[in-house]
């Protein structure tokens, strides 16, 4: 039998380890400096885990001691994002398989471990990160930032910062990201990508660490779904949706997309009408209808638009049921002239308008519509295809009624 007071000595010794690393990294820290040149892909992810990696080998050796004799360095690596979409997008990928190898061959001292529900409550540290499209940087079209949470205490033990020279990386999204209805960059999503531009010494975000283990859960469903097995990616999405933390996009979206590959359209229908309620209730729905180029009909493709019919009545029997106002506000990708782009974006959010107001009728004194051209690009490339399909989103945001 263990001995509680012993416990509890050993979590307080824990706690006090990482504290002190943390501040001694800190300290370490603030004086590094600014993000070497630019450098090909594969040696800038390489010096960004060197980088991290050191910084962990910084602490004075007893404290080293005293942390291994507490546990094993176990660490899981969470899926990398694409910094400013929240996406995993081709190249994140390649870049975890980067980061994992590197690990294995020059750190043998950390075990890495998947990021799964199995895992996640044996590991110590969690390993995150985000490319992020660096438009201001001479040379270097964009910026890799890693870093290392210590799990249990919550803080930033390591962070680090490299500089990509590549011009073309492909940036298209991962089969979920780029079929999921919505984009799916909530609350916790922020989370992941502000911790891993946390500064080492500093706390990682709490509601990112919290959401953890349910996000293994999504990353185990999302795996099965992008492999094809359906029926076991709709067991663990729905797994996910029965967590205290489960009301979330991106799980939704995985709920709606297995059901209407399964043919469940009834269920799909219903998961989308969440969807939508999730949104609204978080100010956070934002819809990937996508347009003919230079029109306000939606795409013909039956593959892409057979279901917009169903998402404008869930969206307006959901709008429908809130007391508030919503502005309807459409988004065009950079291509074209800015004023061409200004009123395509306003006629498409009418266009949309409209269509919803046919769908509930009383929403006609309820709806607004706006349009910014491509002022609030996301991926802001201009490509017209999978990889900026956020770029021409539709934004429904709640707002107090006008008298």
């Amino acid at each position: 039998m263990s001995n509680p007071a012993f416990s509890a000595s050993r979590r307080r010794l824990r706690v006090l380890i990482a504290l002190c690393a943390a501040a001694l990294l800190a300290a370490a820290c603030a004086h590094r400096p600014a993000p070497s040149s630019a450098m090909p892909f594969d040696q800038a992810v390489n010096q960004a885990v060197d980088d991290l990696m050191v910084q962990t080998q910084k602490l004075p050796a007893f404290l080293a001691k005293v942390e291994s004799s507490l546990s094993q360095r176990r660490i899981v690596i969470d899926p990398l994002l694409e910094g400013a979409s929240g996406q995993q997008t081709e190249v994140t990928r390649v870049a975890e398989q980067r980061i994992v190898q590197r690990m294995q061959a020059q750190f043998k001292q950390f075990t890495v471990t998947p990021f799964n529900a199995n895992e996640i409550g044996n590991a110590q540290y969690v390993l995150n990160g985000t490319l992020v499209r660096d438009k201001d940087a001479s040379g270097a079209p964009y910026r890799l930032n890693l870093a290392m949470t210590e799990i249990k205490s919550g803080m930033v033990i390591a962070q680090s910062v490299t500089r990509i020279s590549d011009a073309s990386l492909d940036t298209r999204p991962t089969a979920f990201f780029r079929d999921s209805p919505v984009n799916g960059k909530d609350r916790g999503v922020e989370g992941y990508i502000r911790t891993a531009e946390t500064p080492a010494g500093q706390a990682a975000d709490a509601l990112y660490l919290e959401r953890l283990p349910t996000a293994t859960v999504l990353q185990e469903a999302t795996a099965a779904y992008e492999a094809g097995r359906m029926s076991e990616a709709l067991s663990r999405y729905e797994a996910a949706s029965k967590r205290a933390d489960g009301q979330q996009l991106r799980i939704y979206s995985g709920l709606y997309l297995t059901q209407s590959q399964l043919g469940r359209t009834a269920d799909a229908e219903r998961t989308f009408g969440t969807l939508a309620r999730l949104g609204l209730e978080s100010n956070n729905l934002s819809v990937k209808f996508l347009f003919k180029p230079g029109s306000t009909d939606f795409l013909a493709d039956p593959k892409i638009s057979a279901a917009y019919p169903m998402w404008l009545r869930q969206i307006a029997r959901q709008a429908a049921q809130i007391d508030s106002c919503v502005v309807v506000t459409g988004h065009t990708s950079r291509t074209g002239s800015e004023a061409v782009n200004e009123r395509l974006s306003l006629q498409r959010a009418t266009s949309v308008k409209t269509r919803l107001v046919s769908e509930a009728p009383p929403l006609s004194k309820k709806l607004r519509e706006a349009g910014m051209g491509f002022r609030e690009n996301i991926v802001g490339t201009g490509a017209d295809d999978a990889s900026d399909a956020l770029d021409r989103r539709v934004e429904f945001k709640v707002a107090a009624c006008e008298a």
